[in-house]
């Protein structure tokens, strides 16, 4: 993990995804969200959380037609 990289926690993707800390480490344990485990503490690159919400609101989208 680089430190030029801005990495989000688990709290912050949870903030951004309308959903709780604990559903966020499940999605990346079951590699549905790409992240990276530091020690004890799972983070989130912006672009692959961005891209994880992109494929949830377009999979959203498909089942309302």
């Amino acid at each position: 993990m680089g430190n030029n990289y801005p990495y989000l926690t688990s709290k912050e993707v949870a903030h951004l995804l309308d959903c709780s800390p604990d559903d966020v480490i499940q999605l990346a344990q079951r590699g549905e969200l790409e992240a990276r485990k530091k020690g004890r503490f799972w983070r989130f690159r912006p672009d692959d959380v961005t891209d994880y919400k992109r494929q949830v609101e377009q999979k959203s989208l498909l089942r309302s037609y």
